[in-house]
């Protein structure tokens, strides 16, 4: 077992710092934790927790009169400080004068030192973008002299991936050409369109088709689009058949893609014989939305057409194999919860010539990691872009959605109780009524089992937060000692990581290994054997906040509101959306929660993605 826990708990004493933040440093740090802290104190910023007022204390203790605020070691932690804090917001990139003006606010009197010693140290870099009104216009026979540049700072990891991401998106956009031309895909969407024996609107099949013309395609949809999804399917499905170039359909998670697949239930398979190679189809359920009332069943006992199954799959395990995707076009689902990081190594994995479609939902707040890769991605205008429609009668959830996405937290009609609204006076209510919900009152009155009812908290703290809500589902459904870090087999667990077989965002059970394995293993949604994980990655999942559940979707959930709730209209669409069949609303944020949603209509960034894509 390695020392290195120990050697910093000793080098943090000598400063006065706590000695528990050792751990939580070489986490941060590796395992040269400690001779790094003792070269530079101001490593201690590698933690949030710590404030700059606290790192020169504990500077002062280790350095005594050689410790100033001009240090450029103090400047580079600082501005790795900035970067970090902007990353935690979603941005990738903060523009130099804007870290300029937060580094004066800490004392930095030469805010430009304190950069070059970042760039110098690389964990940050600069990239330089050109004004996009920039006078490309000659006057008098004379070139324009160029503007200057804006300059923008970034964390070395996520600016090389935001880089990388655009650069591989500019690659499928200039190496792509039309799988078919427009007049045989217009024939294939038709096809498939009797194949499945289901209407498919003309905005659906113009959608796919521009799919099938253009290497990069955005399909923003609302909140009642299963059947336009299905359909987009199951047209990009025939062309591959007929194409021979192959498809591919992945979901951020396990549970978005199980969702997924019981939405496609047996059409795709229908539409598109051999497409992908798979084990079957998942049985037709009903689908998992709110558009399906029109929507014919097929007549029971009527034999099912020999055909091999297209099958959603997480990300992750698509990824995972390493090597390109075996496939000419790939569709990524609840793609709003791509962060640029995992959509470039989407785009790495794809050859050139492939088509990528981003299917999403516009009204989603975007990826709780750095980026906002479909709104960069449709504003680049080097994508196709089409819209989905929703279904004629979106039923209460699809109202409900549609409310929220327009700035109205309002109440709808619900006879079936798709949407039941739960008022709470205080977040201790408000946690006891989550908890109710999920292990009595609807399984009871809905027949949706409590393991496919998430609840969805709005924040982390406080009375209904989901450490508090947490804690109250592992008394009621799993009481044990918490023999794995406070958690026992049975508990239901989020995977703050991704490994094999399985992806960040993940929320299964967790489970005892094979006989002779003491790796903890859990049980994912979709079936299949429980997967070996990194008892790193776990974290309890009873409850998960909003950001957590993005990419995800459930039968049922419960979206909790506490008092501490401040909460934006991207936030509260997310949260209420996460419910496939129900979703119960614990409210106990009071007025100023509709008043965010009327008011606060966007969750602003800082990235750069769409200026690399235009650049090429």
């Amino acid at each position: 077992m390695s020392d290195a826990p120990e050697r910093t708990a000793a080098v943090l004493a000598g400063m006065g710092a706590p000695e528990s933040l050792a751990g939580p440093l070489v986490g941060a740090l590796g395992p040269g934790a400690a001779e790094e802290l003792a070269a530079d104190p101001w490593r201690l910023l590698a933690l949030p927790a710590v404030t700059p007022d606290q790192a020169d204390f504990c500077a002062r203790r280790a350095l005594g009169d050689a410790a100033a605020p001009d240090d450029p070691r103090r400047g580079r932690a600082l501005v790795g400080r900035a970067l970090a804090a902007a990353v935690r917001e979603g941005s990738t990139a903060v523009e130099e004068r804007e870290l300029g003006r937060a580094l004066r606010g800490m004392r930095i009197a030469d805010p430009g030192a304190a950069v070059e010693a970042a760039l110098d140290d690389g964990s940050a870099m600069v990239f330089e973008v050109f004004p996009e009104d920039a006078d490309d216009g000659f006057e008098d026979g004379e070139a324009p002299e160029m503007p200057d540049p804006d300059r923008f700072l970034a964390p070395t990891r996520v600016g090389l991936a935001e880089q990388e991401l655009g650069e591989g998106l500019a690659r499928l956009i200039g190496t792509s050409e039309p799988i078919m031309d427009p007049a045989t895909a217009s024939e294939t969407a038709e096809a498939a369109a009797e194949r499945i024996g289901e209407d498919v609107e003309a905005e659906t099949s113009a959608a796919a088709i521009a799919a099938i013309m253009r290497g990069v395609t955005v399909l923003r949809h609302g909140p009642a689009a299963g059947a336009a999804v299905r359909h987009t399917l199951a047209c990009l499905a025939a062309a591959a058949e007929d194409s021979g170039v192959g498809l591919a359909v992945a979901s951020p998670t396990a549970q978005s893609a199980a969702v997924l697949n019981e939405l496609l239930g047996g059409a795709l398979a229908a539409a598109a014989p051999g497409a992908v190679s798979g084990e079957g189809a998942p049985e037709a359920e009903q689908a998992a939305g709110t558009d399906t009332e029109d929507e014919e069943t097929p007549q029971e006992g009527a034999a099912p057409s020999p055909v091999v199954a297209v099958e959603a799959v997480p990300l992750g395990r698509l990824l995972a194999a390493g090597g390109p995707v075996p496939a000419g076009i790939v569709v990524v689902s609840d793609a709003m919860a791509l962060d640029v990081e995992r959509a470039a190594a989407l785009v790495e994995a794809c050859e050139d010539g492939t088509h990528l479609v981003l299917l999403a939902d516009p009204a989603e707040a975007p990826s709780a990691r750095p980026g906002q890769v479909v709104r960069d991605v449709a504003e680049s205008r080097m994508a196709a872009v089409a819209d989905l429609p929703d279904a004629p009668s979106p039923g209460p959830l699809g109202e409900l959605a549609a409310a929220v996405a327009g700035g109205d937290l309002a109440r709808v009609e619900a006879p079936d109780r798709e949407v039941v609204l739960v008022p709470a006076s205080s977040g201790a209510e408000a946690a006891h009524r989550a908890v109710q919900l999920v292990g009595d009152s609807i399984p009871r009155a809905l027949g949706i089992a409590a393991e496919q009812v998430q609840i969805v908290a709005a924040t982390r703290g406080g009375e209904a937060g989901t450490d508090a809500l947490n804690k109250a589902c592992k008394e009621r459904f799993n009481p044990g000692p918490g023999a794995l870090g406070g958690l026992d087999a049975g508990d239901r667990v989020l995977l703050s990581g991704g490994g094999p077989g399985y992806s960040a965002g993940d929320v299964g059970h967790l489970r005892t290994g094979p006989e002779g394995d003491e790796r903890p293993h859990v049980e994912l949604a979709g079936g299949g054997a429980p997967v070996p994980v990194d008892p790193a990655h776990l974290r309890p999942g009873w409850a998960v906040t909003v950001a957590a559940a993005h990419g995800s979707r459930w039968p049922g959930a419960v979206a909790v509101f506490g008092p501490e709730t401040r909460g934006s209209r991207p936030q509260v669409y997310t949260a209420l959306t996460r419910g496939v069949r129900h979703v119960s609303i614990v409210h106990a944020a009071g007025p100023e929660l509709a008043e965010a949603v009327k008011e606060k209509t966007s969750l602003p960034r800082t990235t750069r993605l769409r200026d690399i894509i235009r650049e090429g």
